[in-house]
């Protein structure tokens, strides 16, 4: 795909990415997850993330004559500008389904920090933009409260689950800086009223994690510089792998509609 794209444009892709890559990671605990319950409320959060995905996608996609699937389907890996954070497998080893510990820690990270620009973007120069954000809010919203009860319950359950909520806390912890960068895409955002800098949301995202590790009995690691470019289309060994499963229908029969 030869799209240009604008820093508006970046700015957007960068939310939807987020969301679709976590949506594919998410949709891989169907009929595995450890209880009944959990495997339908995963399912469910992962259609919100592809919702949420899907309306960004078509939003950006209109100003090139492009749609929602183009967009998904057509772009390489290096034209993905979601976090790193997102596409990483639910386990260090990728074994499938993963560690339920690392699902639940990630989301509620990432949960708690779709909330807080959600709920900036309500104030969006875009009209379109703050229409998606006002639907998205109320899911986000649903995330936390969920994810975040279970990495209370487990983080303050037995040995074992503190152990492994801990670890999972202490692999993804790396990621998190990325999500608070600041570049030209984030100031430009800022100067249209498109959006906030990302780096805006990490003192209320930090308070409000913090909070919930402390209820939890699980500790924060050692802060460290961010590392990794995802935003910027670069990424772990893991998003391709995880493209040629997402977008393996349409490459195999391009066009092809339902």
């Amino acid at each position: 795909m030869d799209a240009s794209f604008s820093p508006r444009d970046r700015y957007l892709l960068r939310i939807a990415d987020t969301a679709l890559i976590l949506s594919q990671r998410n949709s891989e605990w169907c009929g595995h997850a450890p209880v009944l319950e959990e495997d339908l409320a995963q399912s469910n959060m992962a259609l919100d993330w592809l919702g949420q995905a899907r309306a960004l996608l078509t939003h950006v996609g209109a100003a090139h004559g492009l749609d929602e699937d183009q967009l998904a389907m057509h772009r390489l890996e290096h034209q993905f500008f979601n976090a790193v954070l997102a596409e990483l497998p639910h386990a260090p080893d990728g074994r499938q389904p993963g560690d339920f510990a690392f699902t639940v820690a990630r989301n509620t990270a990432l949960s708690l920090w779709f909330t807080l620009l959600w709920e900036r973007l309500l104030a969006s120069s875009d009209p379109e933009v703050a229409a998606i954000a006002a639907k998205a809010l109320k899911e986000s919203r649903y995330h936390l409260q969920h994810s975040g009860d279970w990495l209370v319950r487990l983080g303050d359950g037995t040995a074992e689950s503190h152990a492994r909520l801990q670890a999972a806390i202490d692999r993804l912890w790396p990621l998190l800086p990325e999500l608070f960068e600041d570049d030209e895409v984030d100031a430009a955002a800022e100067s249209l009223g498109l959006g906030p800098r990302w780096r805006d949301l990490q003192a209320p995202w930090r308070a409000q994690m913090d909070a919930l590790l402390a209820r939890a009995t699980l500790k924060a690691p050692a802060d460290v510089p961010n590392a990794h470019g995802g935003r910027r289309g670069v990424h772990s060994e893991h998003l391709g792998h995880l493209l040629s499963e997402l977008q393996y229908l349409q490459r195999a029969y391009p066009g092809g509609v339902w």
